[in-house]
């Protein structure tokens, strides 16, 4: 347990070092944005330094003070776990956009918004697929999601095309057309590394249906179908939990078997859509 939870960190701080390396070595010398409150941040640092004529306000600072309150909002919201991994996530983008300088490798907007964007988008669909998030805006659409029960991909772009408009308010309308390119090649490569769909379905066959229903439930907020199953092969009696869940919550719901039932056998399919009443408060 105690080495999953470590390689897990060292994944999170590889995902922010490659984010923070997207936005200091691409993005903000060409002025394209990124996604969520990291191009929000990027956008308030442009205000206070070319408007206000206020320096020494960087794009990690104020990251990492608009991240505090959306914090505590997911930990009261979302679940601890994924709020404190979310929130080192964050810390370390921070710290690395401090100690990282800010250097123009090329001239090229293109250039910069294609390689930006694979970079920062490899550093998010690592963290995702380790069960965290960069923070900010994924757990906002993730709160969202849950009152209003839509998908999160939805509110996320709601978010990303605010910061796009802005983008050519505040600099070239080019740059808007920059930073869309950079947002639609960084959501590509995320697709490829984590799960494409925002819902999946597991369906998982366990002796020990009970327990593993009480640690799924005492950590992911869904609700669980359980039928009696019986194996081909031993003939043995067994149960199936089927439970559709959002793309973030595979991660914790992975770790959870593991610690109940090792043997147990689960398999996830992508979900098309999913009708009745998929919250559970």
């Amino acid at each position: 347990m105690f080495m999953m939870e470590a390689k897990r960190v060292i994944i999170v701080i590889i995902g922010a070092l490659l984010s923070a390396i997207a936005l200091n070595f691409f993005f903000i010398s060409a002025n394209v944005y990124a996604s969520g409150f990291t191009g929000a941040a990027q956008i308030l640092t442009t205000v206070f330094n070319d408007y206000l004529g206020i320096e020494r306000v960087s794009t990690g600072i104020i990251l990492f003070i608009i991240n505090i309150p959306v914090a505590i909002l997911g930990w009261f919201k979302v679940g601890k776990g994924f709020t404190i991994y979310s929130f080192l996530s964050v810390f370390f983008v921070s710290a690395f956009l401090e100690i990282i300088p800010v250097i123009q490798l090329s001239s090229d907007i293109i250039l910069n918004a294609v390689f930006g964007g694979v970079i920062a988008g490899s550093g998010i669909g690592l963290t995702l697929k380790w069960g965290a998030s960069t923070g900010g805006s994924d757990i906002i659409a993730m709160v969202m999601s849950r009152l209003k029960d839509k998908p999160i991909g939805g509110y996320l772009m709601i978010i990303n095309g605010a910061i796009i408009v802005v983008a050519g308010m505040l600099n070239e309308p080019e740059n808007a057309l920059y930073t869309l390119l950079g947002l639609y090649v960084t959501t590509r490569v995320i697709d490829t590394i984590h799960t494409r769909h925002e819902k999946v379905t597991a369906m998982i066959v366990t002796k020990k249906a009970d327990e593993l229903q009480k640690a799924i439930h005492n950590t992911v907020v869904r609700g669980i179908t359980i039928l009696p199953v019986k194996g081909a092969y031993t003939k043995e009696d067994k149960h199936m939990l089927y439970i559709v869940i959002t793309r973030y919550e595979l991660y914790d719901l992975e770790q959870l078997i593991h610690e109940v039932d090792e043997n147990a056998f689960m398999n996830v399919i992508q979900t098309a859509g999913v009708y009745g009443f998929f919250r559970r408060d």
